[in-house]
């Protein structure tokens, strides 16, 4: 097992997770074929196979079954490590993982993106853009160590901060000016 690497356990934890070798890919910012490999020299390094892989569907193997919950250990004890690290430097610098909806994106990636690599040439920014659920499973997974999203997500596990507030307006025909503005409860239907 001396040839196993970090990066090959996050991804079988992938394909354990999604069951699915495509999104494993997609989540892990990585072809599929690539990730493939790197499964199979996992399963050479184990002596064994890990995943019994199916038409439609990813199963673990037995031996897959019993290294699943080690494998997150350690993968939590690493990702644990190298937040220790950062806390403990002068200077605020390292790779910073940030999820963000698209809806917010090109609003806000910008002006972030500029102001951090003037501020902190140190950082390296990793951008990842998809959906609220999505994001939410990444940040609770450790794989993100944030995300801009829509407020509220009740996720008991994360801090929620509110970056900014908007506000919205009404915008409807102008045959419609002398009518009242509705509810929110019609507003809703």
């Amino acid at each position: 097992m001396d040839r196993v690497t970090l990066k090959q356990l996050r991804y079988f934890e992938a394909v354990a997770q999604y069951r699915h070798f495509g999104k494993a890919a997609e989540t892990c910012a990585i072809s599929q074929p690539a990730l493939s490999m790197q499964i199979r020299d996992l399963e050479e390094a184990v002596g064994a196979a890990l995943f019994e892989r199916g038409n439609r569907q990813v199963l673990l193997t037995p031996l897959g079954e019993a290294l699943i919950d080690r494998v997150r250990d350690v993968l939590q004890s690493v990702d644990d490590l190298g937040a220790l690290a950062r806390a403990h430097q002068l200077e605020f610098s390292g790779q910073v993982r940030l999820g963000i909806i698209p809806t917010i994106a090109p609003y806000l990636l910008p002006s972030l993106i500029g102001r951090l690599t003037i501020s902190h040439p140190q950082i390296e920014l990793q951008i990842r853009e998809t959906q609220t659920h999505r994001l939410i499973e990444e940040v609770v997974a450790g794989r993100l160590d944030a995300a801009v999203l829509a407020l509220p997500i009740s996720e008991p596990e994360l801090h929620e901060t509110a970056l900014h507030k908007e506000q919205f307006v009404l915008v409807r025909p102008e045959s419609d000016t002398g009518k009242p503005v509705p509810n929110a409860e019609a507003l809703g239907k």
